[in-house]
């Protein structure tokens, strides 16, 4: 037989749905997330001889989700804090793991009176991300959000890319921009009102998209991420994962009339993906936290 040896491994319970209702008063408030717990540590025993005594089970790691909500929730990342530092302070051999969390948006129906105190609907375009690593004694705190729609109805454009015999887009000075969002940004502290600074970003990113004109969605990436890192000193890093949504002008010809950038297709496929990490300078182009990432980001 082959001598083999365990490389990086985890394992845990994932996309954990809890839906936490705040009732202390007539006014409901609602918390919504989908959790997964991944634990790292000395598990070699399990994978080579079939002994589960540092396995803690997947089911425990859903209780454990459930019954922690019953305090709280908070921000979607003081909650998988929260947890992180259970699984590693309850388990000697637990020497780490990634905490992760999808959070959805509900908000209050307007009736007669206002406000609805118990009845919401799902609300946002967009659904918030959040992520937890330990390693050893390193604690880093991802945020994000993902499907964030936005367009831009002029004010963009795409010339002076090269051109050779398969080429036939056409150059335009006037197009809409126009993307779904997935955007991560990693923090270098953790004593900080994590629902505040999103609101902030998440307000600085749609600003960054809209303020200025845009030479290519790469150029706009840029002055998004200038915008969230000219003004949060504790972010050193956002990652973009954003797929060009193409709306291209219907030729109106055949039917006699004009079509000065009114009508267009929006094409859902093939698209233009564009990525890209902007760091603040100093900071590590090859964080540890990334690690275990679907994707870009």
């Amino acid at each position: 037989m082959t001598d083999i040896i365990l490389g990086k491994n985890q394992y845990g319970k994932a996309e954990v749905r809890v839906v936490r209702v705040t009732r202390d008063t007539a006014r409901h408030e609602i918390e919504d997330l989908n959790v997964t717990s991944q634990l790292r540590g000395d598990f070699a025993s399990a994978h080579f001889d079939g002994n589960n005594e540092h396995v803690v089970a997947t089911d425990t790691q859903k209780n454990t989700v459930y019954a922690f909500a019953k305090d709280g929730v908070g921000s979607p990342e003081e909650f998988l804090l929260r947890l992180g530092r259970h699984f590693t302070g309850e388990f000697d051999w637990v020497t780490g793991g990634r905490w992760e969390a999808e959070q959805y948006t509900w908000q209050r129906i307007e009736g007669d009176g206002g406000p609805h105190d118990h009845a919401f609907v799902a609300g946002g375009t967009e659904t918030r991300t959040a992520l937890v690593q330990i390693d050893g004694d390193d604690t880093t705190v991802i945020a994000g959000l993902q499907d964030l729609k936005v367009l831009k109805s002029t004010q963009s454009g795409f010339v002076g890319y090269p051109k050779d015999k398969y080429t036939t887009l056409p150059e335009t000075e006037d197009r809409i921009l126009a993307t779904s969002v997935t955007a991560k940004w990693r923090y270098n502290r953790n004593d900080l009102d994590f629902n505040e600074v999103f609101a902030d970003v998440r307000s600085r990113l749609l600003a960054g998209f809209s303020r200025n004109y845009s030479y290519a969605l790469q150029h706009t990436l840029k002055e998004m991420a200038e915008a969230v890192l000219d003004a949060h000193p504790e972010i050193d890093e956002i990652r973009f994962s954003t797929p060009n949504s193409h709306h291209f002008v219907v030729d109106l010809s055949p039917f006699g009339l004009e079509n000065p950038n009114e009508v267009f297709y929006a094409a859902d496929r093939p698209y233009g993906l564009i990525e890209a990490s902007f760091l603040r300078e100093g900071a590590d182009t090859d964080h540890w936290s990334w690690s275990g990432s679907a994707g870009f980001c």
